[in-house]
């Protein structure tokens, strides 16, 4: 097949989640044999040198990007108190990236144009109008809940009430989009649920995968465990999950065992946890091979109490055979065993018990660890992920070929 792919953001690095989340697909679907090409927007935000990636990679995924301000705007986010579009949204709008996609949909055509994340939505007309491609749309979260979960917890009126007001104009935004697009690819089984509800449009569950070959388990403790924590630190649920941590937990845990140690990596450090030292908590940042840094290291702490989707550093981290301690909000979508193969600690109390509980009994979090290898192998291989993706674009291709016989 011929695939088409519409990023947000450049897939490559794979250093965060969207980005990893894009990568393991686009590469799924290169090492199945399909002719794919990837258009992405170059932001400020999230800004990467073509020159810095490998010619291989560029080769095999003809990427190109478009590049695009995303920074905020205040007039613009102040007008947008009175309107019904998702601001969210509307930043991704952009002429050079309409024009440029209407050139490359001239130039090739498309079995399938997949749509990484609803920002990628606005130009849904411009692929109707210029390609007879099915369009599907790849729902890494059910966006306008993570901003719901946010507004709960923020305590300011006037900041609360504005982020409501973002919630609302995006699921508005999310509901007309479903019914435009051809197929719906959500990431989390939780996620595929919600769509079925609110849309007969056909629905699947694709979760991250990982290239199990290239994740070597290191399971084994040698001596006093280790924790970690690694993502990147510009998404507000990790800065609020780890703000949480550690004004609530890591002292206690401190407290009762001295020589346990927080390694804290990940892009976009902010000034607070920068400038103040904490006691026994080294901040890494960002480092060159995550992997590396994970193998390192024993145990995960994933504190999340927001956000939706899949938390992809988690798989990767069970890949590895890590155990991790997270809550039920950042174990959403994942096929978990509570305490068999991931550990679930979603208040201060059980969070410092099992925190300190494993740094005891490292031989608990190797146990751990392996059978959440083994969780991955089961279910999210890559491999078997791009096969489903495969019976998912077929199914929509024969309902193409019957429409054009009829």
């Amino acid at each position: 097949m011929n695939i088409l792919l519409l990023c947000n953001k450049s897939p490559y690095p794979p250093m965060e989640g969207g980005p990893m989340a894009m990568n393991s697909i686009i590469m799924g679907l290169v090492g199945a044999g399909h002719n794919v090409k990837v258009m992405a927007f170059n932001s400020n935000k999230y800004h990467v040198d073509i020159e810095s990636i490998p010619q291989d990679y560029r080769d095999k995924t003809k990427i190109e990007f478009i590049d695009i301000n995303l920074k905020i705007n205040i007039f613009d986010a102040f007008k947008n108190l009175f309107s019904k579009e998702s601001y969210h949204v509307k930043r991704f709008i952009s002429d050079d990236f309409r024009n440029r996609l209407i050139e490359v949909l001239q130039e090739e055509r498309f079995d399938i144009v997949q749509l990484e994340m609803i920002y990628m939505a606005p130009y849904i007309n411009t692929i109707r109008e210029h390609s007879d491609a099915k369009i599907v749309l790849r729902m890494h979260n059910v966006d306008h809940k993570i901003w719901e979960r946010i507004a709960k917890k923020t305590f300011f009126f006037a900041k609360r009430w504005y982020i409501n007001h973002l919630a609302r104009t995006l699921r508005r935004y999310e509901m007309s989009v479903l019914e435009q697009v051809d197929g719906i690819a959500a990431i989390t089984i939780t996620d595929a649920a919600y769509f079925r509800k609110v849309t007969a449009k056909p629905v699947i569950d694709l979760p991250f995968g990982v290239d199990i070959e290239k994740f070597n388990p290191a399971v084994k403790i040698d001596g006093k465990p280790s924790f970690y924590h690694i993502g990147s630190m510009n998404w507000m649920p990790n800065e609020e999950g780890i703000k949480w941590f550690l004004g609530n937990v890591w002292g206690d845990v401190v407290k009762r065992e001295p020589e346990a140690t927080l390694y804290l990596a990940g892009r976009n450090m902010p000034k607070w946890l920068l400038k103040k030292k904490r006691k026994n908590v080294e901040v890494v940042g960002e480092v060159p091979d995550a992997q590396e840094f994970v193998s390192r290291h024993n145990i995960a702490i994933v504190p999340l109490f927001s956000g939706s989707g899949m938390r992809i550093k988690i798989i990767e981290s069970m890949a590895l055979g890590k155990t991790v301690i997270t809550t039920l909000v950042g174990a959403e979508g994942i096929q978990y065993s509570e305490f068999d193969n991931i550990i679930i600690a979603d208040n201060e109390p059980k969070m410092v018990e099992n925190i300190c509980r494993l740094f005891k009994h490292p031989e608990e979090a190797e146990d751990i660890g392996r059978k959440a290898r083994r969780l991955v192998e089961e279910i999210y291989d890559n491999k078997k992920i791009i096969r489903r993706l495969e019976i998912f674009y077929n199914e929509l291709q024969s309902k193409r070929e019957i429409t054009i016989l009829n």
